[in-house]
This record gives C-alpha cells, sequence and structure tokens, in this order.
C-alpha cells in the first residue's frame, strides 16, 4: 500500500469513517435470463438506487414516511419480495451485488405489483457508509450470508465489530439488527460480535437466539434443510443508544 493510502486511511479513521479493506463476498457473474435482464430494463428507472447519488432522502424516495427495512444480501430476492407484499404499511430496501438475483428479485416484485421495494446493486457496506442516514432504519436484515467456513477466512465475514458499530448509527433507537444463519459456526460468531457490541441489546429471553420470527418467510432451502435435520438460527438485537 502507498503511503497516501496509508495517509488516507489513517485520516478516515481518526474522523471515525469505518473503512473496507476486505470483502465479505466474491462476486460471480452469472448469466441474466432474458426475463430478468427485461425486468432490469423496465423496473430499474423506478426502483433502482445508484450508489454514485449518495446519501438517501428516503420520503423523497418512497413518497412517505413509513418505516424502512433494509436487507443486506437478499439473493434472488423471493423472501424480500414477500415481506414487502405483505407488509404495505412498511418500506424496504435490498441490497445486492450479483446482478441475476438483482434481475430476479425485479421480476418478482413487478409481477407482485408492489411499490414499497427499492434496490441497490453494490457493495452493502459501501452503501451504508454513503447512502443511509444516520437514525433512518428500522430494521436491518442479513439473512444466510456467506458464512467463510474456513478459519482463515473468518475475517471476510460481514458481521464483524467495525461494521456492526457503522451499523448501528444508521438505525433508529429501538432499531433492531436481524441475523440468521444455518451455519452453527458462523451463529456463534454472531453471538460473540454482538454480545461485545456496544448500545444494542440481546431480545432472545435466553441471551442467545431467538425463534424464527413469523415476519421471516421459511425459504424452500430453510425447509430443506429442516428435513435433513439441519439447525437455523436466528438473532435479534436492538439498538437502546
Amino acid at each position: 500500500m502507498s503511503d497516501s493510502s496509508n495517509d488516507n486511511l489513517e485520516q478516515a479513521k481518526q474522523e471515525g469513517k469505518y473503512i473496507r479493506t476486505i470483502r465479505s463476498f466474491v462476486k460471480r457473474e452469472g448469466r441474466l435470463t432474458k426475463g430478468q435482464a427485461a425486468a432490469i430494463e423496465k423496473c430499474w428507472p423506478t426502483m433502482g438506487l445508484e450508489h454514485q447519488n449518495g446519501m438517501l432522502d428516503l420520503a423523497q424516495v418512497f413518497g412517505n414516511d413509513n418505516d424502512v427495512v433494509l436487507e443486506i444480501g437478499f439473493g434472488m430476492g423471493k423472501s424480500l419480495v414477500e415481506m414487502a407484499k405483505n407488509a404495505p404499511h412498511l418500506n424496504f430496501i435490498g441490497i445486492e451485488v450479483h446482478r441475476p438475483g438483482v434481475g430476479a428479485c425485479l421480476m418478482d416484485a413487478d409481477e407482485a405489483g408492489i411499490s414499497n421495494l427499492r434496490i441497490f446493486e453494490h457493495d452493502a457496506v459501501e452503501v451504508f457508509a454513503d447512502c443511509i442516514a444516520e437514525g433512518s432504519i428500522t430494521t436491518v436484515q442479513l439473512f444466510f450470508p456467506d458464512p467463510w467456513h474456513k478459519k482463515r477466512h473468518h475475517k471476510r465475514r460481514i458481521v464483524q465489530a467495525a461494521f456492526v458499530e457503522s451499523l448501528r448509527s444508521k438505525l433508529k433507537i429501538g432499531g433492531v439488527f436481524h441475523m440468521a444463519t444455518d451455519w452453527e459456526n458462523y451463529a456463534e460468531h454472531m453471538l460473540e460480535v454482538m454480545q461485545t457490541a456496544q448500545h444494542f441489546t440481546n431480545q432472545s429471553q435466553t441471551n442467545d437466539y431467538v425463534p424464527r420470527p413469523a415476519l421471516r418467510p421459511l425459504t424452500k432451502f430453510e425447509q430443506r434443510g429442516h428435513r435433513l435435520g439441519h439447525g437455523v438460527w436466528d438473532l435479534m438485537f436492538e439498538r437502546i443508544s
């Protein structure tokens, strides 16, 4: 790393900014189907959000002051669209880096006729830093992120102390960070990080995990896991200050 890069990093740290040095994903360029490509062309002008446009005015984006739920890494988007359809009184923002997933989500959203969903095709960490105002989000959802199961790759897991602190500032007081994983070691990692994070309280009555909330749709992948005896762990932490 050059001296100028080191200087920029040091200055940013002094200003309290979260600097992304390790990515939690590997971008795989899958091929778009014709339907996905058509959905992006049709829906992006009204549902797409651009990182380069900077800080969002959420009331302007959605045309109302409803609470906002933000999901990191929505995959193909089926659960996100289902949640948005089932909760028209809420606004939803989805963030995903893989274009086929973005296209699939927009296809389903268009078919469902929902108007309370917006999409970023960008790195979530950068979106949080540059586009989401402090104290503006009611719920942040992180469902089944890449577990990076090899120990040498644990540093790539998105749930790390620095990111959690960055995320906390975007939540409203009383807002919730909801995580779910089917990888027990990652669940333990999430719990450890969140238990040491300041200004959060665990919503679990047993101070560890919570039962799957009804608001989180049960995916086909998860149903298959249950049949095979695989566990799923949900964690919900509330911002208290």
